[in-house]
């Protein structure tokens, strides 16, 4: 029996309803069905005065969500990908992966000035080591602060000049109508994006048939390809908040897939970068190989001792 009525759990920060909430809508127009909401406070929400390595990394932010799968109290989640671990709770499943956002990273300042123009030794706020990392390489002079949030929060921060600026998901201030806030988009080369950045996993347990197949009509394999490269590279390198990672995957000009990606140690005191280009895999699992093949090659590269020359 197809049902007509559906619980949808997410968190409820203003990002979070705005990406649950335009998906939803999707689904009940492709479906005619009926979507509750169900608002879960995960532990990343709560805790806010502290990095997310020092309370457990980015699972904190799921984890309650996929609880609540598993309790039956919710049919379906939309997360941001990036946020998901690389191994889900047992019995549930990431049932579709829509079309992807803009995976890239914006620079928001308080005067307008863009990554290049902005002054010496400016502050800028972020807790996320990958973005320190991309960042410092093309302006070394620039003093990292602390800075986490949600989106008004950290925007706000940098217009009362608590820090002079900040870095932030496009997709997210595009999904929030908060584009124009945007002073520099940073394209890969200056600053790498988060695995699975822009876009979502909506999850469900695994023996839920009916809900599955309903999701799975949402689901973009040109996204879900890119992002099963990425998070392998995740995978293998056993990337986490404590690890810093980034790994992107696109379609170039020849149709293959390219995959780049950045892994260092948790001071950052060394850093790897690789890429690959290669037919464009067949399946998600093909790319999911890719990725691990990728991020082992990362793995053993941070572990061997740069050569001098």
């Amino acid at each position: 029996m197809i049902p007509t009525r559906l619980i949808m759990a997410t968190r409820r920060s203003m990002l979070a309803l705005a990406q649950s909430r335009a998906f939803a809508s999707r689904l009940a127009q492709a479906h005619d069905l009926s979507i509750d909401e169900l608002h879960v406070i995960t532990t990343g929400d709560r805790v806010q005065d502290r990095p997310l390595t020092e309370i457990g990394g980015k699972g904190l932010f799921v984890k309650e969500i996929e609880q609540a799968l598993i309790d039956g109290k919710a049919h379906f989640a939309v997360h941001s990908i990036k946020d998901v671990p690389g191994e889900l709770a047992p019995g549930l499943v990431l049932a579709c992966i829509p079309k992807r956002e803009d995976p890239r990273d914006v620079f928001v300042s308080r005067y307008g000035h863009d990554l290049s123009q902005i002054e010496h030794a400016a502050r800028v706020g972020t807790s996320s080591a990958r973005r320190r990392i991309m960042l410092a390489k093309a302006r070394p002079d620039l003093r990292f602060e602390p800075l986490r949030g949600n989106v008004d929060t950290r925007l706000r921060k940098v217009q009362e000049g608590v820090v002079d600026a900040t870095v932030l998901a496009w997709a997210g201030l595009r999904r929030l109508q908060l584009h124009d806030r945007a002073t520099q988009v940073l394209p890969p080369e200056l600053s790498l994006p988060a695995v699975g950045q822009g876009a979502l996993g909506i999850e469900c347990r695994s023996d839920d048939a009916s809900t599955m197949a309903l999701l799975s009509t949402l689901h973009d394999s040109e996204t879900a390809t890119a992002v099963a490269a990425e998070r392998g590279v995740m995978i293998a390198a056993e990337g986490s908040c404590q690890v810093p990672i980034a790994a992107y995957a696109c379609r170039d000009e020849e149709g293959k897939i390219w995959l780049r990606a950045m892994l260092a140690t948790p001071d950052a005191s060394r850093v790897r970068w690789m890429e690959i280009r290669e037919p464009w895999p067949a399946t998600e699992q093909q790319a999911g190989t890719l990725g691990k093949q990728l991020g082992a090659e990362l793995r053993i590269a941070l572990e061997e001792p740069l050569v001098s020359h």
